[in-house]
């Protein structure tokens, strides 16, 4: 089994869980938040498909599906279009609303399918490629994928521990 293979599986296994994360949620399940700070399953879901989006596309050297294919304008969300979430206060979070599940998982799919893409052509050699400079060791493409994969494994099951907290609720 080849890198890419293993790494196609993983994010596959993400999306599994989006689904099943947003799966069947009203709205006011979507949006609750335990508690004034904490985050909502709409805001983590949107934040890790963000993540993804943004660091995937910037390192396949591609257009963020965000933007691309009008994501950002379906959300309308009163936040900068390149917005990922990443360091959003209590304020901003609470910006991150929507009225249907579908909006969530449709863009997480459309994401998916880049990601999926990208990495159905990728060679071994392909993961020894510096992507970002700024950090000292610089990030290979490998280590960048897995990064990204790891934080939304963390998101996905923040997502579903708060869907259980608000249903209990």
């Amino acid at each position: 089994m080849h890198a890419k293979d293993i790494l196609i599986d993983a994010y596959s296994r993400i999306q599994e869980e989006v689904h099943a994360a947003v799966g069947g949620l009203p709205p006011d399940v979507l949006n609750a938040r335990s508690s004034d700070d904490a985050n909502s399953v709409s805001w983590l879901v949107w934040h890790l498909t963000r993540v993804q989006d943004d660091h995937v596309a910037d390192a396949a050297g591609l257009e963020q599906v965000w933007l691309a294919q009008d994501w950002e304008k379906r959300f309308g969300l009163d936040l900068p279009r390149r917005d990922t979430g990443y360091g959003h206060s209590s304020a901003k979070v609470a910006k991150v609303r929507v009225d249907s599940g579908d909006l969530l998982t449709g863009y997480y799919d459309a994401v998916h399918e880049q990601t999926l893409e990208f990495l159905r052509g990728l060679t071994a050699k392909d993961f020894e490629r510096i992507v970002d400079e700024r950090w000292d060791p610089a990030v290979t493409l490998g280590v960048r994928l897995v990064s990204v994969l790891s934080d939304d494994l963390q998101h996905v099951g923040q997502a579903a521990h708060v869907r259980g907290l608000v249903q209990r609720a």
